[in-house]
């Protein structure tokens, strides 16, 4: 049975989906094949979400319960507003905003999976387990970050669109943010879910 959460969650899919129809209508109209391109990218990537739960939920896999949301509206934000909508040009601190937010949510993500899918020995102690697993966060947010950066990389590359509006500097920037926003929160989860145990 669909409760609440999946309802809005689907909402907010067929919303954006929408939207995105629309735009690519529009850009067929206005011959702009470079947002046509972006829109396209973008409806698909708005399936990819409930395809990775589905996927998850067959291999007893753990994610967040607001993976589809959160994912959804990254996908929105950076694509349909921060591309198609020059949100990248018009508000300097458009991209640090969503890359902080990619940071901090591949630590929860990767929480979620480790606390899911490896079953603790008796043999480690609480403290340890829990440093292990925070350091896999890290490391997993950080490495989705840098695939993010390759998918940057490619939309400029084939579809000749501005991802990388600041080049060199811009991906440093991303992956700095994106590293610190990814620590920050792997300490507060250290520090909330295991240091005070024994």
């Amino acid at each position: 049975m669909m409760n609440n959460k999946n309802k809005v969650t689907i909402g907010m899919a067929i919303l954006f989906e929408i939207v995105l129809i629309i735009t690519a209508i529009s850009n067929i109209l206005s011959k702009q094949w470079n947002n046509l391109l972006l829109s396209i990218l973008a409806i698909i990537c708005i399936i990819l979400p409930f395809i990775i739960t589905y996927i998850a939920h067959k291999k007893n896999i753990i994610l967040p319960s607001s993976f589809n949301i959160i994912a959804l509206l990254f996908i929105f934000l950076s694509i349909y507003f921060g591309e198609i909508r020059k949100f990248y040009r018009i508000l300097w601190w458009w991209d640090i905003f969503l890359h902080s937010v990619f940071g901090i949510y591949g630590v929860i993500i990767a929480l979620h999976l480790m606390k899911g899918i490896i079953t603790k020995n008796k043999s480690v102690t609480q403290k340890r387990f829990g440093i292990l697993i925070v350091i896999f966060a890290f490391t997993f947010s950080i490495s989705l970050g840098t695939l993010w950066e390759i998918f940057e990389f490619l939309g400029s590359y084939l579809f000749k669109v501005d991802m990388l509006a600041g080049g060199f500097e811009d991906t440093m920037l991303d992956l700095i943010v994106k590293s610190l926003c990814a620590f920050i929160t792997s300490m507060i989860c250290y520090y909330r879910d295991f240091k005070t145990e024994k």
